[in-house]
């Protein structure tokens, strides 16, 4: 009899207990996994509901414990940035027990309501929307395909950009895309002479001397950031925002993957302006300059530990506002150290299990203050071994830079303004120089 009663006693307690989608799993998903997993947005599948969320929980328990979702990379303790999807460790156990216990709804009107998202834009509705005028059709094999899109924006007046998010059709093959402008109608000329849509090649459309030489730096080209799996609108801080004259096409610098099945991609982007000029010029520095196609990007095959790494010393007093990273598929860790004056050295950016599907970039929480003489470092290892899950040759072979996903690349951006706007122009030079000097 007593034995009945500790086992209908431990059921009860267990039950009692046990986490509940209202109150302990709801808030979780809705924080850190509901942005993505909805309606015309990335994720594969909505996560809404209870009943969108129940039917997962083995699968949600186990990608949440092997930190493959929510897919945030950068590691604790190196920058603090906006926007953190880093489960805690009981947020995990959490999702676990709930999984664990037959995921129980309990009260269902204690549950939170979904959270709710403008017009479906993550940001609002945008001050424009523009799309590809033509769809492009991507083969189901083949080679990596690089093609630039050209998107007459019909402008009549300067505006600064202050965000761009990005809607693909074909989010399986859709790598990445690099925005420019072109003021020449250099690219618009160009567009359609092959037949299909847009031109091929890595080459930007009227961009001047430094095209290709990395996104997110602005020394009189077009560039005007880019967009990569995994990446979410976010705005500029600072209210800054990025030039483009009245009468400017937007070139879309766009990198193809193949999936297996034929794909038809038409871009869909949602532009947001700031609602004065901004006082302040936003400068990059890209390290190595060029996605590293100077560094002596060569790896061994089997080679475990091939680093390139480049540094930069600031010239004036500078605002670090975001920084992020862009390699192939045996990049494992990128790292952005900054060493200040007096030798005080710490980590502004550190992703130690670099994910080739999931690339981002991360705005500081709050601008990091840099002084003058400031040595900005970045390191970039890769792993050619075979103990590589990520290696897309098996057995490993050679691997040089180059275009192909199965070549590599490598830098790390840091976003930046001049503290002092009369400085601005002196940082601008010294970059300049940087690039020549490769």
């Amino acid at each position: 009899m007593s034995f009945r009663i500790v086992l209908a006693s431990f059921a009860l307690t267990s039950t009692f207990f046990a986490q509940t989608w209202a109150d302990d799993v709801a808030p979780i998903i809705y924080d850190n996994c509901t942005i993505c997993h909805r309606p015309d947005e990335s994720g594969p599948f909505p996560l809404l509901s209870y009943r969108d969320v129940s039917k997962r929980a083995k699968m949600i328990k186990r990608i949440t414990a092997d930190r493959d979702m929510p897919p945030w990379h950068p590691v604790e303790g190196h920058g603090e940035f906006v926007g953190a999807m880093r489960l805690s460790a009981e947020e995990i156990a959490t999702l676990g027990r709930w999984a664990d216990a037959g995921a129980p709804e309990g009260d269902a009107t204690r549950a939170p309501e979904p959270p709710s998202f403008a017009s479906g834009w993550a940001l609002g509705p945008p001050d424009l929307i523009v799309e590809m005028s033509e769809v492009f059709e991507v083969p189901a094999d083949g080679p990596d395909i690089y093609r630039n899109f050209v998107i007459p924006l019909g402008l009549e007046r300067d505006v600064h950009l202050a965000a761009i998010d990005v809607r693909p059709s074909a989010r399986t093959v859709l790598h990445h895309t690099i925005f420019e402008l072109d003021q020449t109608g250099y690219a618009r000329r160009r567009a359609g002479r092959c037949g299909k849509p847009g031109f091929s090649g890595m080459e930007g459309g009227g961009a001047g001397r430094d095209a290709g030489r990395g996104d997110d730096l602005d020394f009189g080209s077009s560039g005007v950031g880019g967009w990569a799996v995994g990446g979410q609108a976010r705005r500029l801080p600072l209210g800054l925002g990025r030039h483009v004259p009245a009468g400017s096409d937007l070139v879309l610098r766009s990198h193809f993957h193949p999936s297996g099945k034929p794909e038809k991609e038409k871009t869909t982007l949602g532009l947001y302006f700031t609602p004065e000029p901004p006082s302040r010029k936003l400068l990059g520095v890209q390290l190595p300059t060029a996605f590293g196609v100077y560094a002596g990007l060569d790896i061994p095959a089997g080679q475990a530990d091939f680093e390139i790494k480049d540094d930069f010393v600031l010239p004036v007093d500078c605002l670090a506002l975001s920084v992020g990273g862009h390699a192939h598929q045996v990049c494992r860790e990128m790292q952005l150290e900054v060493e200040a004056p007096d030798g005080q050295k710490r980590s502004l950016f550190l992703i130690d299990d670099w994910k080739f599907n999931w690339q981002n970039r991360y705005q500081y929480r709050e601008p990091v203050p840099l002084a003058a003489g400031t040595r900005v470092s970045a390191r970039i290892l890769y792993d050619n071994s075979a103990d590589n899950p990520q290696n897309p040759y098996v057995p490993p072979r050679r691997i040089r830079w180059g275009l192909q996903s199965n070549d590599e690349m490598g830098s790390v951006t840091l976003l930046l303004v001049a503290q002092n706007e009369s400085e601005s122009e002196a940082l601008a030079k010294a970059l300049r120089q940087k690039i020549r000097s490769v």
